[in-house]
């Protein structure tokens, strides 16, 4: 959540949650992050930015980075912290990387980018990258070609006000015109994958975005009856209480 808005940083009020219910990655992103970077993760100097609770940063440790976590939000860098108590965390944003110039080979914005000013941010990452260094921006995308995701998001949708894809919504705002991005300069990847959580979890998983967070204590009441009549539309699809959630990642990789 690089940008310091109320909207980014709602997320702290939630950490615990986003922390417990929010999906992780398929290892086949980042064996895709390291085809297009040119280089492997072992051993790379990596910067996390917007890292949040650190699922990202998790990922990137297990691999041999070795990481420093930006975020800005208090509550999501101390649940980092306590996770992962080895890996260095910075508190900044996107739009002003509070890093020396040319300190990084991987520069990653995980579920974050669309909380920057790319304006800024785009010249502040290459700033901070060694010549041959990578940009990597990902998102997990809810996969509407499946029928019951597209019903839930036809529904969320409904019941926020939000146009297709807004930014905070259950469903995301991926990559959507990043080919346009500094002249097209991005390579492009897809990856579907899914995994199979209880409805509870799934749940958890949709309160803990932002387009709910941002509706505080005057819209827990709708919050609640929204998530009550979402289990009984669950229940109807998933009768053994196991919700197959299925994602697309969509992966950008620039390389300075």
């Amino acid at each position: 959540m690089p940008a310091s808005t109320p909207r980014a940083l709602s997320f702290d009020s939630a950490a615990a949650l986003y922390a417990a219910a929010r999906p992780g990655y398929p290892p086949a992103l980042l064996d895709a992050v390291e085809e297009l970077a040119g280089h492997p993760l072992v051993g790379a100097r990596a910067v996390d930015v917007g890292a949040g609770t650190g699922i990202a940063t998790r990922l990137l440790h297990a691999r041999g980075a070795r990481v420093t976590a930006v975020e800005p939000g208090p509550g999501m860098a101390g649940e980092l912290r306590r996770s992962l108590p080895s890996v260095p965390v910075v508190r900044g944003d996107g739009n002003r990387l509070p890093l020396a110039t040319e300190s990084a080979d991987l520069i990653t914005y995980a579920q974050s980018w669309h909380w920057t000013d790319p304006a800024l941010a785009l010249p502040e990452a290459l700033r901070v990258l060694r010549p041959g260094g990578a940009l990597a921006l990902w998102w997990n995308v809810s996969d509407d070609s499946v029928p019951w995701i597209a019903d839930q998001d036809t529904r969320l949708r409904g019941h926020l006000g939000a146009s297709d894809g807004a930014h905070g919504t259950p469903g995301g705002a991926g990559s959507r015109n990043l080919a346009q991005l500094s002249g097209g300069r991005f390579a492009h990847r897809l990856l579907r994958w899914s995994r199979t959580v209880p409805v509870g979890t799934h749940l958890a998983n949709l309160a803990s975005h932002s387009a709910f967070l941002v509706l505080g204590t005057a819209g827990e009441e709708s919050t609640h009856r929204f998530l009550d009549e979402e289990r009984g539309h669950l229940t109807a699809v998933f009768p053994d209480g196991m919700v197959e959630e299925c994602y697309v990642v969509e992966l950008a990789v620039l390389v300075r």
